[in-house]
């Protein structure tokens, strides 16, 4: 089986959006996310991400199927609320490039597809001069009742690519978790000079 990497930018954004919502919708149904994705709010979400100028999505191909993608776009074209606490730290917003999303099927994990992604993500970033790539991931206890045995954090392959947590950065965001309810939850943004 042979998967193909690569990034789509501008008006070739549109064609993907249906599958990486619909891998939204799966891969962040686990652990840590627990996310009952909606796919009406993932359409108006990912519509909003793909008109961001800069954008990128990088999409992984079997065949013709988009078995995982990741995100990115400057930070200058996001919401405020992922904004906020970077500028807060002393970032420069039109510097930095936010990495969103990177879901992935179970079955073509380990591949090296995850370092496909940080590459070309990052190198978008610096074709259009962003000096600081940024990423969030979710923090959640380590005696979390849905934590599976054999969970293992990102936490060092994301150090291996040269990003480290920024203490004390962090965000909240709402979203609907899979047992019915709403939920606040907490971010920790992860930064690295390009």
């Amino acid at each position: 089986m042979s998967v193909k990497v690569a990034p789509v930018t501008g008006a070739g954004l549109a064609e993907v959006l249906p599958a990486l919502a619909d891998l939204r919708i799966a891969v962040f149904r686990a652990f840590p996310y627990l996310y009952d994705g909606d796919p009406a709010y993932e359409a108006d979400y990912l519509a909003d991400f793909a008109a961001a100028e800069g954008a990128v999505i990088v999409a992984a191909r079997d065949g013709e199927t988009i078995v995982g993608a990741a995100t990115a776009a400057p930070l200058g074209t996001q919401d405020e609320a992922w904004q906020a606490p970077l500028a807060a730290a002393g970032f420069d917003i039109g510097r930095t490039f936010y990495f969103g999303e990177s879901v992935l099927l179970a079955d073509y994990r380990g591949r090296g597809i995850g370092h496909a992604f940080f590459d070309h993500r990052e190198a978008q970033a610096r074709t259009l001069g962003a000096s600081h790539a940024a990423f969030c991931s979710v923090i959640r206890a380590e005696n979390h009742p849905a934590r599976p045995a054999d969970h293992r954090p990102l936490d060092a392959f994301w150090r291996g690519r040269g990003y480290a947590p920024l203490a004390g950065v962090t965000a909240w965001f709402d979203w609907k978790m899979m047992d019915g309810g709403d939920e606040r939850h907490q971010l920790q943004y992860w930064t690295r000079e390009l």
